[in-house]
């Protein structure tokens, strides 16, 4: 009884490319939405959290970041933070983030006095133009930060 009611309802070479086109709409849908991008507000957020609603200081971070980059998926950047690197007096951390990528957060350093200094030299991806936002956490409970806006142009020709 079963198998007549199965053969019954034969499905069309037509129907059957419908409802595979209509899953494969739907599933590009899903997929073009993209990432959402985080903005300059996230980053205050997680800076406040970070710093217990404390301002950050400037001055004593040194940041080399290239004022456009040719390829987003490789920015060099150089971080120097002005410290001795006594057991009274160093960086603990240094955290960055990109207030443009998809996840603000894009990496955080670990110090001790052992460290000999606070020096940074990596690459990053950036997504698009944004700012780089460098805080440095110090041993006696201070903050500071650095903040640098980067171009992110693509094959060179502005972005």
């Amino acid at each position: 009884m079963i198998r007549k009611t199965l053969d019954a309802r034969r499905v069309s070479r037509r129907e059957l490319l419908s409802l595979f086109g209509a899953g494969t709409v739907a599933a590009m849908g899903i997929s073009l939405a993209g990432p959402a991008f985080a903005d300059a507000k996230a980053v205050d957020a997680a800076i406040n959290k970070l710093t217990g609603g404390k301002t950050p200081a400037s001055g004593k971070i040194a940041m080399d970041t290239p004022q456009i980059a040719e390829n987003g998926s490789t920015v060099p950047i150089t971080i120097n933070v002005d410290s001795p690197m006594s057991d009274s007096d160093h960086v603990k951390a240094l955290h960055l983030w990109a207030d443009g990528n998809p996840s603000p957060e894009v990496a955080s350093f670990h110090f001790t006095p052992m460290s000999g200094k606070a020096y940074v030299s990596t690459r990053i991806r950036l997504a698009k133009t944004q700012n780089v936002v460098a805080v440095a956490e110090m041993s006696d409970g201070s903050f500071t930060m650095a903040k640098s806006e980067v171009k992110v142009t693509i094959g060179g020709c502005g972005g």
